[in-house]
């Protein structure tokens, strides 16, 4: 994967595979390295970043060494990496990413205390929105599938944003104020992104790997007959593991799947936007 100046090389392995998976990053990187030589660039090894993912049982059946060589340098095994902004762990627990997400939410909560009364409620809540829920909202999809408990972290802060922007204290109420303001807890802002995206790969203007990553019911041989083939549905894969509902081709189309039909049939996207606030917001305030 390339994005920018960053490049990301991913291998699945099974546990019994991991010293195979390891000579096949080592040729990758040599290839690289060659290849931008050629250009003449120079990889920077020290800002070069190994993670071993999967579950804890998983990770303790690895006996072999994790590191690699890349060059004259050994890349040690990290616990946690930084991927374009998001904290990801070995373990993709997404804790840590949780955690300093809203560590800088409120931080920028307390620097707007400090002038909140000569701002006004109007704009505090435009404040508010660009450096505070801009940051929740920011590759919220991944969360999809997390336990409530560890959410709760964003959701805190989402609650002491709404009370500043109203004026309450600690100790107020905050769901009259969230909807007051219009502004969506943050497990339906979670499936308002996936839904957004599942909009995108359906018209056609998502990237190739979302879209490869799902498949429409239409599409499949087996249910050409049946009802569900004349509509805009998406299959839901089946998994074994809750790990596996968190993945975006599970996630994806059971947020889609559970639309009503009349937003599905959106072809504008401001009105499909509209439309899918306003029926998450019904669903998030009866």
């Amino acid at each position: 994967h390339l994005y920018a100046d960053d490049t990301q090389l991913i291998r699945p392995t099974h546990v019994t595979g991991v010293e195979s998976a390891t000579d096949e990053i080592q040729q990758c990187l040599a290839h690289i390295q060659s290849g931008c030589a050629s250009r003449r660039l120079q990889l920077n090894p020290s800002k070069t970043e190994l993670i071993w993912f999967g579950s804890r049982a998983t990770l303790s059946k690895i006996t072999s060494d994790l590191s690699v060589s890349f060059g004259c340098d050994v890349i040690k095994s990290s616990q946690v990496v930084r991927d374009l902004g998001v904290l990801l762990d070995s373990e993709l627990s997404l804790k840590q990413h949780i955690n300093s997400v809203a560590r800088a939410c409120f931080f920028q909560l307390r620097r707007l205390k400090q002038i909140r009364r000569l701002l006004g409620p109007a704009v505090t809540a435009t404040l508010v929105s660009a450096f505070v829920l801009s940051r929740l909202d920011y590759c919220n999809s991944i969360l999809a599938g997390l336990p409530k408990a560890i959410v709760a972290p964003l959701q805190r802060v989402q609650n002491a944003a709404a009370r500043l922007v109203a004026g309450l204290r600690t100790c107020d109420h905050v769901t009259p104020t969230l909807k007051e303001l219009h502004w969506l807890p943050v497990n339906f802002r979670i499936t308002y992104k996936l839904c957004y995206l599942m909009y995108l790969v359906h018209t056609g203007h998502a990237p190739v790997y979302l879209t490869n990553s799902v498949t429409p019911t239409a599409s499949i041989e087996s249910r050409s007959r049946l009802r569900s083939a004349r509509s805009l549905r998406y299959e839901v894969p089946r998994t074994r593991l809750k790990f596996g509902e968190r993945s975006f081709a599970f996630a994806g189309p059971s947020a889609w799947n559970s639309l009503p039909s009349d937003i599905q049939h959106q072809e504008n996207i401001q009105t499909f936007r509209r439309k899918l606030k306003a029926h998450l917001f019904k669903l998030a305030f009866p």
